[in-house]
């Protein structure tokens, strides 16, 4: 039997079983109670309350605007919807770069006050010493590697990372850095996928990726881009599997043109 069919409870350690059968992990974010609810009962492996609610639940145009507080209403809202996914909590922006004691500080409160299941937070070797002392609590934490939005006004573009030899040498480092560290996953984003296949089967810890070929151990997508709510996104990686967009838009102006010719409400839908 699967690994993903036989549980009814998603750990960290049920997605090193999956990949030690080569059983790929599914995993989408989540923002809300009603959308994480749909996603566990279809049995998704993996929930991340993602810093990109910023952009798609707040209108923001990178990540770095939503805060601590933010994250934590988003999270315990999905958590009360879970009942078999992992539920993993991006720390935002300036919660724990270059300071370990805060890192571990808001990792805390994001387990305390949500209920959640591990963190997430970008780099590699800069971020090592937050992750052990976050894990010194007892806290999982997920790796991020690649793309990594919050620092966009580093790199200045989101365009694919580590596609010449040395920013490739330093992420296979990092990778191997995190998983040293203690780091239970990593995310790959928008990396060449030669290179995150390599960094997959160098690895014992899962790699989940966006944008990062099919040979890693699971793939990642926001929610809202994969089901068509937002239109002006569309990288190479992303499979829009509705289009909600012109679905709810449809409906909306239905219900508006319903409302207007006074067919609804009819006699049966009244008291």
């Amino acid at each position: 039997m699967s690994v993903y069919n036989s549980v009814r409870r998603v750990t960290t350690h049920v997605l090193n079983e999956m990949k030690l059968k080569g059983e790929k992990i599914a995993m989408l974010t989540a923002y809300d109670y009603s959308m994480a609810r749909i996603l566990d009962e279809a049995e998704i492996d993996v929930i991340l309350v993602g810093d990109s609610a910023s952009n798609v639940m707040a209108g923001y145009d990178t990540t770095l605007p939503i805060t601590l507080d933010n994250m934590i209403y988003h999270a315990a809202s999905v958590v009360r919807a879970v009942k078999r996914a992992l539920v993993v909590v991006d720390l935002p922006f300036g919660t724990y770069q270059g300071n370990s004691k805060e890192a571990l500080v808001s990792s805390i409160r994001i387990m305390k006050e949500t209920g959640a299941h591990a963190v997430k937070l970008e780099g590699g070797r800069q971020v090592a010493e937050s992750v052990e002392r976050i894990l010194s609590a007892g806290i999982p934490v997920m790796g991020h590697l690649g793309l990594t939005p919050q620092s966009i006004h580093k790199f200045g573009t989101y365009v694919v990372r580590a596609k010449e030899e040395e920013e490739a040498r330093r992420l296979m480092e990092d990778a191997k850095i995190l998983e040293k560290a203690g780091c239970f996953a990593i995310v790959l984003e928008k990396i060449p996928a030669r290179l995150a296949e390599e960094v997959t089967s160098t690895i014992r810890i899962p790699t989940i990726g966006i944008g990062a070929g099919g040979k890693t151990d699971g793939q990642v997508l926001v929610i809202h881009d994969m089901l068509g709510i937002t239109q002006e996104f569309s990288p190479r990686f992303l499979r829009r599997y509705h289009n909600l967009y012109a679905e709810i838009k449809g409906a909306v102006q239905t219900y508006i043109s319903d409302v207007r010719s006074q067919s609804f409400p009819n006699e049966k839908e009244q008291y």
